[in-house]
């Protein structure tokens, strides 16, 4: 046995296809988990930058926190009836210092309320003195008290407290119990007073430990740095003022926010809810990303050795696999010259080897079923014709052509294509003799089959340029006529289907040989009934025996009574009991018997003729007299019951014209009666409307009919409402009689029918806009 590296030399090998096949199948589910990787590392991402915003959402709650006490101690403080009052009362100077003294002493009860503001006061420019809660200084004793740490002269401190600007941050330094501290300042710039001259300035600060304790409570904040920013970007607090990592997002002593991540540093912020503050974070990358690039190392490894394993695997099988294959070959070379390998593809050596043996045998038992089919076919030919031949044993010859018979009762059922022509339209591009055998070959081979399903046995042949099938019937069958009816039910609806539309007829039984020529005649003989009964039916020799065309029964029904009736139908329009109506004169006529042809015709021509005169008693009969196409599609029937189609199509128009007829009739005088209604209705309301009692229902009682029903006529005739006509009616009334100036609105309400004058102004406003009073004045 060859080893595989001497088969991978040979490139059309089926090593090669086995080798490909096995890495596709093993190197999906390496696609699959690259793209789950893929999905993987987004959702972590996802979920990574949501923690995050998580961590700055909680630290921007406990920021907010404070930073909204602190505006709300300012806008108390800056509403405070007493600093109003120093700042822009007119009173003499002299009682500014009293009123100074109050509001320090006030300031005691914000300390207390605001207990975790660690300083606030206020800037008093025309006393020249700051107001803090207890006591009264002069600015620069206020400085050294308050500011005086070495990092801030006094000359920035006033100018900071004094900008321009209403409401800002700013860092201040701040003297505290022995300690000192940098805080954050909210100081917010009062307005000038009326005479242009400026008023001071309110200042409330935290200090910045305040802020770093809160934000060590907040757990996950690890090795991240906290930057508390104004709205300029300038550093107001870090939690860490010389960390590193800060200064590649510095630029002119401003934090650059537009890039998230410089270095090996990620940054990212967030604006405070109540501030023009933001909050930022600066986290180093691999911190932040740990998490994902553990995912990715580990996904890596896991497709490395999927690899391996891969091509491991791939090895094995194709080596075990491959044996069986060489086997076979070094059998089958043995019996064939070595020159017929061809390619070197052992599989298609091996297909062609197979094929070559199986085109032989199907040669051969082609031309032996092309010969059989024939003497098969006119053998049926001769027993269907009667031509018997005492020399010929039949059974013998049924055995030869694979022919059952399961006993010796035989019936024939002939198939009738009557769309032949545009069937054969559909298939173009094929022989006109390939067309003419296509179809028998069809109906044959579905026909043989049903009846081999229901038991019996069925051969196909050429007849008098129609599709004889005869029947042999199993034994005992209980229902010969049944069966055979079933059959031909099931091959008509199935080739239907392929646009194959069958007439077929079905004879009697009969026993022996030289009774299939009987059995032949007979449904030959049904078949000629299929002009009266309808095409792509089935038409049964005994349904026509049992019922001649001469029989005592075939009597003519339809006298006058019956026609005056059918036109009473049609005049009315009632095509479903005019329809039913004809249904039961042709059932009378038809059912149970078979009429001969031309009365038939007869019949139905008399049905035309009624319904012409029923046009002509609907007045409108010209236009159908004009136009005869009508009667030319029912004159071209070409069976019975195609003119039945055609006569109930007919039916339907003429019904539907006197139903138009007729419904036109009556919504005119329908319109007619309600347009009179309405009328009635709007001189009612006009007569009436001074009723305080007058409504809906009261009008509905007057004229007999329920108040919705006839407020929702009236709506569908005039567009609008009764209960909207009766407030216009009255509105129209009120305003004649405010431009007459006569009564006031109280007397206008009660004189136009409303008892309450409230009601009566809701009611003007709703529809004028404007309330009565208004109006009366207007005009």
């Amino acid at each position: 046995m060859p080893t595989i590296r001497g088969l991978w030399h040979k490139r059309k090998s089926i090593v090669f296809t086995w080798l490909i096949s096995y890495s596709a199948v093993l190197f999906v589910p390496i696609a699959i988990s690259l793209v789950i990787y893929s999905q993987a590392s987004h959702a972590l991402k996802g979920e990574i930058h949501r923690a995050n915003d998580a961590l700055l959402k909680q630290m921007r709650y406990t920021i907010d926190n404070q930073v909204d006490l602190m505006k709300r101690l300012d806008m108390e403080i800056t509403w405070n009836d007493k600093l109003q009052s120093l700042m822009y009362s007119s009173k003499p100077a002299k009682e500014a210092p009293f009123t100074a003294y109050q509001l320090a002493k006030e300031f005691r009860l914000y300390k207390t309320s605001y207990a975790s503001i660690d300083e606030f006061y206020v800037v008093w420019d025309q006393g020249g003195a700051i107001l803090r809660p207890g006591n009264i200084r002069d600015l620069r004793t206020a400085f050294r008290t308050l500011h005086d740490t070495g990092d801030l002269s006094y000359d920035d401190w006033s100018e900071t407290v004094r900008g321009p600007a209403a409401n800002r941050f700013a860092v201040l330094p701040h003297l505290g119990a022995g300690t000192s501290d940098d805080a954050i300042a909210y100081i917010t710039r009062l307005p000038d007073d009326l005479s242009g001259n400026p008023t001071g300035s309110i200042v409330v600060m935290a200090d910045a430990s305040r802020f770093r304790k809160a934000i060590e409570g907040i757990s996950d904040f690890g090795e991240g740095l906290l930057l508390i920013l104004d709205k300029d970007n300038d550093i107001l607090l870090s939690s860490r003022p010389d960390a590193p990592e800060l200064q590649p997002f510095l630029e002119g002593g401003h934090v650059r926010l537009t890039q998230a991540r410089i270095g090996d540093s990620e940054l990212f912020y967030m604006p405070s809810a109540v501030s023009d503050l933001k909050y930022a974070l600066i986290f180093p990358s691999a911190v932040y990303w740990k998490k994902a690039e553990y995912v990715r190392s580990f996904a890596s490894i896991s497709i490395l050795l999927s690899l391996i394993g891969a091509g491991i695997l791939t090895w094995f099988f194709t080596r075990r696999n491959y044996t069986p294959i060489h086997e076979l070959m070094q059998s089958l070379t043995d019996r064939n010259a070595p020159t017929e390998r061809g390619d070197g593809n052992e599989l298609r050596y091996i297909q062609r080897a197979v094929l070559n043996a199986r085109s032989e045998k199907e040669r051969i038992a082609t031309q032996l079923q092309k010969h059989q089919q024939t003497l098969r076919s006119n053998m049926i030919y001769r027993l269907l014709k009667g031509k018997l031949d005492a020399r010929v044993p039949y059974e013998e010859a049924f055995r030869t052509f694979h022919m059952a018979l399961p006993s010796n009762e035989f019936a024939v059922l002939l198939f009738v294509l009557e769309n032949e022509e545009s069937l054969y339209a559909k298939l173009p591009g094929i022989d006109l003799n390939e067309r003419a055998r296509l179809a028998p070959f069809i109906i044959g081979n579905v026909v043989e089959e049903l009846a081999l399903q229901r038991q019996h046995a069925g051969y196909v042949a050429e007849a008098d340029d129609m599709l004889a099938c005869l029947v042999c019937l199993k034994p005992d069958a209980p229902d010969v006529r049944g069966e055979l009816t079933a059959i031909a039910s099931e091959a008509q609806a199935f080739l239907r289907r392929y646009d194959m539309e069958l007439t077929i007829s079905v004879s009697g039984c009969h026993s022996a040989w030289a009774g299939i020529a009987a059995a032949y005649q007979e449904a030959v003989d049904a078949m000629e009934y299929k002009m009266v009964l309808g095409k792509q039916g089935i038409l049964a020799y005994e349904d026509i025996c049992a019922n001649p065309a001469d029989s005592s029964g075939s009597g003519y029904y339809y006298p006058l009574q019956a026609e005056q009736q059918l036109i009473n139908f049609i005049k009315a329009g009632d095509f479903g009991q005019a329809s039913s109506y004809m249904r039961e004169i042709t059932e009378r006529n038809f059912g149970g018997r078979v009429m001969p042809l031309a009365l038939a015709r007869c019949l139905l021509f008399d049905l035309v003729g009624t319904m012409v005169k029923a046009i002509g008693e609907l007045g409108e009969g010209s236009a159908w007299e004009r136009d005869a196409g009508w009667m030319d599609a029912v004159i071209a029937s070409g069976t019975l019951q195609e003119m039945q189609e055609a006569l109930q199509t007919l039916l339907r128009d003429v019904c539907a014209f006197a139903a138009e007829k007729r419904a036109s009739n009556a919504a005119l005088e329908r319109e007619g009666s309600l347009r009179e209604l309405t009328a009635e209705v709007v001189r009612y309301i006009e007569a009436h409307y001074t009723d305080a009692n007058l409504n809906v229902n009261a009008i509905g009682e007057r004229f007999d009919l329920k108040g919705s029903y006839l407020s929702r006529l009236f709506k569908n005739q005039t567009g609008e409402g009764l209960l909207d006509c009766i407030h216009k009616t009255r509105i129209a009334r009120a305003k004649a009689m405010f431009r007459a100036k006569q009564e006031s609105i109280n007397d206008i309400s009660r004189l136009v029918g409303y008892n309450d004058a409230a009601t009566f102004i809701r009611v003007f406003k709703k529809y004028e806009g404007i309330t009565p009073g208004k109006y009366k004045e207007i005009v």
